[in-house]
């Protein structure tokens, strides 16, 4: 079969599973476009209803009620979306969630709590090199604030961690296991269930970065016994540029470990305005400064599009949108020198497809120019973003074709 006859019959492929799309109504619900986005990964799109809310926000909360809003429904806001985002994304009963600060703000606060709540001769913390920056830095940070050793696990970039990688690197001295539940370059999904598992058989703890899974995936952390997690809202939650973090602390740990940043918005009696600190009851404890209101809008017009869908349906659709880019480029891009990093597995591989090339790096930029936008990863990866809520499987093919057309 010739090339064109391949994207001819993808072509074909691509409007049969838009047609039968039980989500494709939801594009309609996005603003703004272009050729192809597939950059959900890193900046979702933004619902239509984020730019009304925000305009009732100016004109009415804020324009109109102004500081009285505080009492009538910001100061419950951070726990109110924390809610919302846990029974519809996170299988977070309520009571375990919050929205605020930025993820490495809450990554930080929930890693040196935890890490403090450990007993005496537990001073290791596990994480992985292959893992966002961001994680890598705080832990280290938080290893010399602490005192604590580092246990890097070394995984195949290709793969990610498995279970078998942290039971190596396990036993009686450890703290914390520091870990992403979906790779940022591979996509590939962690067991979290059988790693969270694992740990607590060790006498650890777990925190779990979501920022790749959390409004992709299924996460069920309730079900699984997770102890702590965090995750921006930004990416496939589409709140926006710079949206707050959350953090999730399971209810049984929330009384034993002490967060490291207190502030006012976080104390028992916050308007007592008094000369020492005591902790608020519940996940409030968790929030220190004055939440990111004007953030938190746009989110919460995209959490009730999520609670109108179902995360299962997303999910669904997820699957079958990396299945077809990968058979895409398979394809496509057959003799390229192309590969396909992304786990084939439709059960370990994420929201996104990363494709490698020596030559990616420049065939970004050209796509970038085409109105055509995945983003790019070192050293030679190209990531498609996959956001089941507003990608269709005819924009996916776009993309694909596309880097067929212009790889040298």
């Amino acid at each position: 079969m010739t090339g064109s006859d391949a994207l001819a019959e993808l072509r074909s492929r691509a409007a049969e599973l838009d047609a039968a799309d039980p989500l494709a109504w939801c594009r309609a619900e996005f603003a703004g476009g272009v050729r192809a986005y597939l950059d959900g990964n890193s900046l979702g799109r933004p619902v239509r209803a984020a730019g009304p809310a925000l305009a009732d926000l100016v004109d009415g909360s804020w324009g109109t009620r102004l500081i009285r809003s505080w009492d009538e429904q910001w100061f419950e806001m951070p726990l109110v979306l924390g809610d919302r985002l846990g029974a519809s994304v996170l299988g977070a009963a309520p009571g375990q969630t919050v929205v605020a600060d930025s993820t490495t703000v809450m990554l930080y606060k929930l890693l040196r709590a935890a890490v403090g709540a450990a007993p005496r001769g537990r001073d290791v913390v596990v994480a992985d090199r292959e893992n966002f920056p961001t994680d890598r830095y705080v832990v280290d940070g938080v290893a010399a604030e602490a005192g604590l050793t580092v246990r890097w696990i070394d995984p195949d970039p290709a793969a990610g961690v498995t279970a078998d990688d942290v039971a190596a690197a396990l036993g009686p001295d450890v703290a914390v296991v520091l870990l992403s539940h979906v790779s940022y370059k591979s996509g590939f999904v962690a067991d979290l269930a059988a790693v969270t598992e694992l740990a607590h058989s060790h006498g650890a703890l777990v925190l779990w970065d979501l920022c790749h899974s959390a409004g992709v995936l299924d996460v069920q952390l309730d079900a699984a016994g997770v102890d702590l997690a965090v995750g921006c809202t930004y990416k496939f939650l589409c709140g926006g540029p710079g949206a707050p973090a959350f953090g999730y602390v399971a209810r049984r740990l929330q009384g034993a470990i002490v967060q490291p940043i207190p502030g006012w918005m976080g104390h028992a009696d916050p308007f007592a305005m008094g000369l020492h600190y005591t902790p608020a009851a519940g996940m409030r404890r968790f929030i220190s400064g004055t939440p990111p209101i004007l953030g938190m809008v746009p989110l919460a017009e995209a959490i009730g599009l999520i609670e109108r869908v179902g995360i299962v349906p997303i999910r669904d659709k997820s699957i079958l949108l990396g299945r077809f880019v990968i058979d895409a480029a398979d394809r496509l891009l057959a003799g390229r020198g192309v590969r396909v990093v992304s786990p084939r597995d439709d059960e370990r591989r994420g929201g996104h497809v990363t494709l490698a090339h020596p030559g990616f790096r420049e065939v970004v930029a050209r796509l970038w120019e085409l109105d055509v936008v995945p983003d790019f990863r070192n050293p030679d990866g190209i990531r498609l973003g996959l956001a089941p809520l507003s990608t269709s499987f005819a924009e996916a093919l776009d993309a694909v074709a596309t880097i067929a057309e212009v790889l040298p």
